[in-house]
């Protein structure tokens, strides 16, 4: 299948690039931002591919031509402009970005209407079971268990607490609707309120991203974990997305779609 890449030279992009280069996929597309110093640059070199005849380009019209699907991790900016050209173009849309806005979540929206769309916090196939097993057991302990959320990320993260966290806190929230959220605790704050949801990052180093999901009840704790210790796995959760969208009608599509069996 044919994809084109939006955000290309990103470390995500990148390895997109690395990972697609094979027989199942042919990369058509390559759009970074246009202040990118890799415009005109050979993607494949970039990706430490070799070269495969395409050039890193700004104008998203013509990177998304002969695509079936764009793969997109770049910023919510640049997202709502890709998103209209592939609607107008028919390309079906992966995208990895977070921290939406209003205006990106809406412009999904509409092209959804147009064309498959899937968009996730975290691409990662263990990251979703992740939430799963984390809203069955909220439900299953009920009030009687604590819940906390941790999140790890490398020093140069620059938004907190991290979009897999936000989602890990509306899939505890699901199961568990009286809980409030709580970012941080500091001072003389007294006891544990019953509907408080810790939500707490970490940064530092070069950690990739670990999440974990703690019910503390009294006696015991149980603990569920997430690390990821390569980027590739966002990699290839978002190519086994891009698979699963060809040729699927146009509407808004999850992670939880391409993992069902």
């Amino acid at each position: 299948m044919k994809i084109a890449i939006c955000g290309a030279t990103g470390k995500m992009g990148l390895s997109v690039a690395r990972l697609a280069h094979g027989d199942l996929f042919q990369i058509v597309g390559a759009i970074a931002s246009s202040g990118s110093k890799h415009l005109g640059r050979d993607l494949g070199d970039l990706a430490g591919i070799g070269t495969i005849g395409v050039a890193v380009d700004a104008p998203v019209s013509s990177g998304l031509m002969g695509a079936d699907v764009v793969i997109d991790f770049s910023t919510p900016d640049a997202l709502v402009a890709l998103v209209h050209a592939a609607a107008k173009q028919g390309v079906a849309i992966v995208s990895g970005t977070t921290r939406l806005h209003a205006e990106a979540t809406k412009a999904l929206e509409n092209a959804s209407k147009l064309v498959p769309v899937l968009w996730a916090p975290n691409t990662s196939v263990g990251v979703h079971i992740l939430r799963e097993l984390a809203a069955l057991a909220a439900k299953a302990l009920g009030s009687g268990f604590d819940v906390e959320i941790v999140e790890t990320h490398h020093r140069a993260k620059v938004d907190a607490p991290s979009g897999t966290a936000g989602a890990l806190v509306a899939a505890v929230k699901a199961a568990r609707p009286e809980l409030v959220e709580t970012r941080g605790r500091d001072g003389n704050v007294g006891p544990r309120a019953n509907d408080e949801l810790g939500v707490f990052a970490v940064r530092g180093g070069d950690v990739i991203g670990d999440h974990t999901v703690m019910f503390l009840g009294q006696g015991e704790r149980i603990e569920i974990s997430h690390r990821a210790t390569n980027r590739d796995l966002f990699a290839r959760g978002a190519l086994r997305a891009a698979r699963f969208l060809k040729g699927k009608p146009a509407g808004m599509y999850t992670m939880a779609d391409v993992l069902s069996p």
